[in-house]
């Protein structure tokens, strides 16, 4: 008798099966390691139903960092800008909504408007009445969208290494399928994080681009960022990075508030002639500050230019900007060594 032709598929189905059973558990037990290993370091506040942690330090005028896709606020920790900035700001860095330890309900199309009215709701109730706002790649779309808002709150923008304008891009789609709803839902806690894993270098390589990777970078925690939560997130943002920017474009003639701008001119994620350049044309009240041999990670590469602007814009809207601490400065040396 012939065999029916579904028989042989069936060791193939227990194969994939196992296969997805075990990359499961052992996503499971490294999400759990490395959230045990990373407790959270900040605070929590609840807004609109949603809690999002964030890392506060410092006195005196509001700073508040937003950061990338992929990464959470340990990142402007691990560059040493925090510390920095804390000598004599009240520095309040985020986790956007699904990153770090803050939620991203699948209620919300989290937009760059949508975070920036959540973030901005989060900080008058933490206590702030207005702030300098910097935001680093992504985060600059939702920096860009509190400056269009609420221009009343944001005294000033620092606009870093930012995405601004919509583009041709194949990394958008292949990002993408975890942020599919049932199959990308089963595809981030089996195979998402594992193939994420392996290719986590090369990505991170190509963001420091044409410099080396920074030394401080390697305090980042991978597996906090290819947890099952944090690639839903990350997926989502790279589908909506296009249409975001399409949406945020024709806006930016009304940015009533100042801002700096600033780039790398060998920039491999955001092109500086196509993003940062254009900006500069596109807004009334705007300096650009491009960096010859720097790419993606510019405040990792440059971190005292990036506080220079800070303290410029501060100086622009009538802050006072203070002499930094020797300690900040000794963190400002030692970044621009490399150490």
């Amino acid at each position: 008798m012939r065999s029916r032709p579904s028989s042989g598929l069936r060791p193939g189905l227990l194969w994939a099966a196992a296969g997805l059973a075990a990359s499961w558990l052992f996503v499971q037990a490294r999400t759990r390691q490395v959230e045990r290993e990373h407790p959270p370091e900040g605070k929590f506040v609840t807004v609109d139903g949603v809690r999002l942690h964030y890392l506060e330090r410092g006195e005196g005028p509001a700073l508040v960092l937003l950061h990338g896709n992929g990464v959470y606020s340990k990142d402007f920790e691990l560059s040493g800008l925090l510390d920095m900035a804390s000598s004599h700001y009240r520095v309040i860095a985020f986790d956007r909504p699904g990153f770090g330890y803050s939620e991203r309900p699948r209620t919300t199309v989290w937009t760059p408007d949508k975070q920036a009215r959540l973030l901005h709701r989060a900080l008058q109730e933490i206590g702030v009445d207005s702030a300098i706002v910097l935001g680093h790649s992504w985060g600059t779309m939702v920096a860009l969208a509190m400056g269009l808002q609420v221009p009343d709150f944001v005294r000033g923008l620092v606009l870093m290494s930012g995405y601004y304008y919509p583009s041709v891009r194949l990394d958008a789609p292949l990002s993408s399928p975890p942020a599919v709803p049932v199959i990308g839902d089963l595809m981030r806690y089996t195979v998402s994080p594992l193939v994420s894993r392996m290719i986590w270098r090369p990505v991170i390589k190509r963001a420091f681009s044409p410099m080396p990777v920074s030394e401080r970078f390697s305090g980042m925690p991978v597996w906090m960022a290819l947890r099952p939560g944090q690639l839903r997130a990350a997926a989502a943002e790279s589908a909506m990075m296009i249409p975001a920017a399409m949406s945020l474009s024709g806006r930016y003639g009304e940015l009533k508030v100042p801002a700096t701008i600033l780039a790398g001119t060998q920039d491999k994620v955001a092109s500086s002639g196509h993003n940062a350049e254009r900006l500069h044309e596109g807004l009334h009240n705007s300096q650009l500050e491009l960096e010859p041999g720097t790419g993606h990670m510019f405040h990792y590469a440059h971190p005292e230019k990036v506080m220079a602007a800070i303290d410029g814009i501060a100086a622009q809207v009538g802050e006072p900007v203070v002499l930094r601490s020797p300690r900040a400065e000794a963190l400002a040396r030692a970044s621009e060594s490399g150490v």
